[in-house]
């Protein structure tokens, strides 16, 4: 009888995620191509894609705990759009690329950029806490999952810069766009997310303290945000110096 619950419990959970991926798609629809946030909303739309697919095949130790995780994370995002569609204010995590979403100097890969490292930035980290809430659980609970998640991510950031990058006959030294590659890092975002996870938690009987925790969490991602979204224009055949 457990098991036929826990069965019941994880086919729920799924299709939590399938609504999500339902969600993003009829954003995708709605919104014109070259939008910065619909740029955002496919790649990561291809992320909740790839996760559902693999929650069908077993990829995940604990199908509960990685749909729960996926679900929670989707929620935040979801629900800075929400946010803008009222008329309020999202995150600041999130503001730069609202803001800028129909600036024509800015790139499609800095519109992906920017809402990544929203995402996984400041929406992560509270994901976790959110998700261990749900669970009742402890982060370290969900580290394999999480892992698991960020695999995923990784894998199609490789993929993301290969589509919205241009080619290496474009992407020269002297193109600005070339640094703001090189200065920002999935990998390196995902691992502060773990800790200022943990630090959340370990926060969670000092509201005052976890409050600010976050507050700065978030307008420092959203600094980050702003520059990721530096305008550059559109790329120039610049040839490499000596050429």
């Amino acid at each position: 009888m457990v098991r036929l619950e826990r069965f019941a419990q994880d086919t729920v959970l799924v299709h939590g995620v399938d609504a999500v991926v339902r969600r993003m798609r009829a954003l995708d629809a709605l919104w014109p191509e070259r939008d910065g946030v619909a740029v955002f909303n496919r790649v990561y739309l291809a992320v909740t894609e790839e996760v559902a697919g693999r929650l069908e095949t077993g990829h995940f130790g604990d199908v509960r705990a990685a749909a729960t995780l996926d679900v929670r994370f989707a929620e935040r995002y979801l629900g800075a759009v929400d946010a803008v569609a009222r008329d309020r204010r999202p995150p600041a995590c999130w503001r730069p690329l609202f803001q800028l979403r129909g600036h024509p100097g800015v790139r499609p890969l800095q519109f992906a950029l920017a809402g990544i490292n929203a995402h996984i930035g400041h929406d992560l980290a509270l994901a976790v806490v959110d998700a261990c809430r749900t669970l009742g659980c402890e982060p370290a609970d969900l580290e394999g999952e999480f892992d698991r998640v960020g695999e995923v991510l990784i894998t199609l950031e490789e993929r993301i810069r290969e589509d919205l990058a241009p080619g290496p006959d474009l992407l020269r030294i002297a193109d600005p766009l070339t640094h703001l590659l090189g200065a920002w890092s999935l990998e390196r975002a995902r691992d502060a997310a773990w800790s200022a996870a943990r630090g959340l938690w370990a926060f969670r009987g000092l509201p005052d303290l976890a409050g600010e925790f976050v507050e700065r969490l978030d307008s420092g991602v959203g600094l980050v945000g702003r520059c990721l979204l530096t305008p550059l224009g559109p790329p120039r055949h610049t040839a490499l110096p000596g050429r």
